[in-house]
């Protein structure tokens, strides 16, 4: 399998899904949301937490903050964190009303809690949150690269100037986030992104990475006429 200078982390909110993913990819870390969770069914966030760190073994592994409010997701931070040394603490750089999580972010770091700090999109969002880590942490920039994407714009030149930007904070690993595809693990890799989000649907298609064009041309030509045989069409 292809070596990566990029860490990988798993993005999902399966046990299993984890298990799957340490044991068959080469990843280094994983992490999770409040959608994937939702739509893996969990309905115990401790449980599920505590089941999620059995599985990682040791690696790295972000849980988001649920509140809307800051005082509440102080304290969700905080226990989010006691659960153990290798969680990073996601929090959404703003809350639903478009309110700053930034003072928040610096409260947090101040006190040792390792934060990855999800959803951003612009570069003013990078350089608010990395002026405010405490230099004795070690934290997460997750840019919503992924999403840039789907806005029709490249996002490229932004995650090549984010590298430029956190380069300047060893607190600070920068993050593609939103992986659409096995080419986005090349293209994060290419700029010196420190680590990409990549799902297990996209991480089992590591086992085409440097295939034969012309016999993909043939398998995918094979994988039509099974579906054919399959469906039982008759156009004549």
């Amino acid at each position: 399998m292809t070596e990566f200078k990029i860490a990988i982390y798993a993005d999902g909110a399966s046990v299993d899904g984890m298990v799957e993913a340490r044991e068959k990819w080469p990843v280094s870390g994983f992490t999770t949301n409040p959608s994937l969770m939702k739509k893996a069914g969990v309905t115990d966030y401790v449980q599920f937490a505590k089941e999620a760190l059995t599985a990682v073994q040791g690696m790295p592994l972000s849980f988001e903050v649920f509140s809307d409010d800051f005082e509440k997701m102080e304290k969700e931070a905080e226990r989010i964190s006691s659960l153990g040394s290798n969680v990073f603490v996601k929090i959404p750089i703003t809350n639903t009303k478009g309110e700053s999580s930034v003072p928040l972010i610096k409260k947090l770091s101040s006190r040792g809690i390792q934060v990855n700090v999800t959803a951003i999109l612009t570069l003013n969002q990078v350089k608010d949150v990395v002026k405010v880590l405490s230099p004795d942490t070690k934290n997460i920039i997750s840019v919503f690269a992924g999403r840039i994407a789907d806005t029709g714009v490249d996002p490229m030149p932004l995650m090549k100037e984010a590298v430029t930007i956190t380069s300047n904070y060893p607190q600070a690993d920068l993050l593609w986030a939103s992986c659409r595809e096995v080419f986005n693990i090349f293209q994060a890799q290419e700029l010196g992104v420190d680590i990409i989000t990549v799902t297990n649907a996209v991480l089992n298609k590591l086992s085409m990475v440097g295939k034969d064009l012309n016999q993909l041309s043939l398998e995918t030509v094979q994988g039509f006429y099974k579906d054919v045989k399959a469906l039982g069409f008759s156009i004549i």
